[in-house]
C-alpha cells in the first residue's frame, strides 16, 4: 500500500510542477497590471516605477527563479487589489468553495448510486428509461446556461431563491443544485452499466435462486463489485466541482476560489492567479489520492500491482 501512495503521489508532484510553470508563464501573456492600476495618462517614469517597485521589469526567468524562491516558504508574493499576501486572500475563499464541493459531491453519489443501481436491475424498464433519458440531459446540459435559468425562474420569476450571496441556507440551494446535476448525470450512466454487469454474475444468479431479497442483491451483493469504476469516474467529477465552481461562483456571486481566480484575472493580479491555481491543484491533488487509497481498500488487487 505504502508503495502504491508514493507512486501515485510522485506522479501528481510532476504534474503540479508542470501546472506551476504553465500558470506562471501564460499569466503574464495578459499584458501588464500597470495597464489597470495606473491612470491612462500616467507618464513612462510612473510606470516604470510602479513595474520595478513589483519586479516586473526584470527578464521572466529572474522573476520567475524569484517566485520558485517564495514558493519553498510558502510565500506567493502579495496581492495587488488587497495589498495583502497572495495565500492569505486565497485560503479566505478557499473554505467557501470547499464547502460547496463538500456539500454537492455526497448527494451526488447518493441519487447516482440509489438511480443507477434501480435502472440497472430491470433493463429497459419504465424507471431504467426515465432515468437514462434524465441524466443524459444532466450530463449534456453545461453549468453556465443552468446557473442563469435557475435565477431566472426560481429568484427573477418565482422569487423564492435569492439571486446571489451566502448569508442564509437558501442562498446555498441553486449552486449546490447547479453543480450536483452534470456529475449526477454522468454517474448514473457510469453506475447503471456497472450494476448491469455485477447482476448478471453467477454470484448473483445463485442468490436469487436462493430467494434473497431485491434490496439485498442490488445494494449487498452487486453494488460493492460494481463500485470500482463508479469510484474511479466520481473521482474525476469530485475534481470537476472543485473545478466547475469558477462558473458557478461567478453567476451567483458567491466569495469562493473560483470567483477569485476570475476577478485575479481580470485585474492581472498575478501572485494571486498563481496561489489560487497551486492551491486548488493540491486540493484535486488530495482527493486523487484519497481515491487512490479507497480503490485500494475496495479492490486489494490494486496494492500488489
Amino acid at each position: 500500500m505504502g508503495g502504491f501512495i508514493f507512486k501515485r503521489s510522485l506522479q501528481s508532484v510532476f504534474s503540479l510542477i508542470a501546472l506551476i510553470v504553465l500558470v506562471f508563464f501564460l499569466a503574464r501573456l495578459t499584458g501588464s497590471p500597470a495597464d489597470l492600476y495606473l491612470p491612462q495618462d500616467a507618464s513612462p517614469e510612473v510606470r516604470f516605477q510602479f513595474n520595478e517597485r513589483l519586479g516586473f521589469n526584470d527578464p521572466l526567468y529572474v522573476q520567475f527563479g524569484r517566485f520558485l524562491v517564495g514558493l519553498l516558504h510558502f510565500d506567493m508574493g502579495e496581492s495587488l487589489q488587497f495589498s495583502r499576501p497572495a495565500v492569505d486572500v486565497v485560503l479566505n475563499a478557499f473554505p467557501t468553495t470547499l464547502m460547496l464541493a463538500a456539500i454537492t459531491m455526497p448527494i451526488v453519489i447518493i441519487l447516482s448510486v440509489i438511480t443507477g443501481s434501480l435502472a440497472a436491475f430491470r433493463p429497459g424498464g419504465v424507471f431504467d428509461r426515465l432515468a437514462s433519458f434524465i441524466s443524459l440531459i444532466g450530463a449534456s446540459t453545461p453549468n453556465f446556461w443552468v446557473a442563469i435559468v435557475g435565477v431566472l425562474v426560481f429568484a427573477v420569476t418565482f422569487r423564492i431563491l435569492p439571486t446571489s450571496g451566502t448569508g442564509t441556507p437558501l442562498h446555498w440551494v441553486l449552486p449546490v443544485a447547479v453543480l450536483t446535476l452534470r456529475p449526477t448525470g454522468v454517474l448514473v450512466q457510469v453506475v447503471r452499466t456497472s450494476m448491469i454487469t455485477a447482476l448478471s454474475s453467477a454470484y448473483v444468479k445463485t442468490a436469487k435462486a436462493r430467494g434473497v431479497g431485491s434490496r439485498a442483491i442490488i445494494f449487498v451483493h452487486a453494488l460493492r463489485n460494481g463500485l470500482l469504476p463508479v469510484i474511479t469516474v466520481a473521482s474525476d467529477q469530485a475534481a470537476g466541482i472543485v473545478n466547475g465552481a469558477v462558473i458557478v461562483e461567478t453567476v451567483f456571486g458567491f466569495p469562493g476560489i473560483g470567483k477569485l481566480m476570475i476577478d485575479s484575472v481580470m485585474l492581472r493580479d498575478f501572485a494571486v492567479i498563481q496561489a489560487a491555481v497551486l492551491v486548488t491543484a493540491l486540493a484535486v491533488f488530495i482527493i486523487n489520492i484519497l481515491v487512490d487509497i479507497t480503490y485500494a481498500l475496495v479492490d486489494p488487487r490494486i496494492r500488489y500491482s
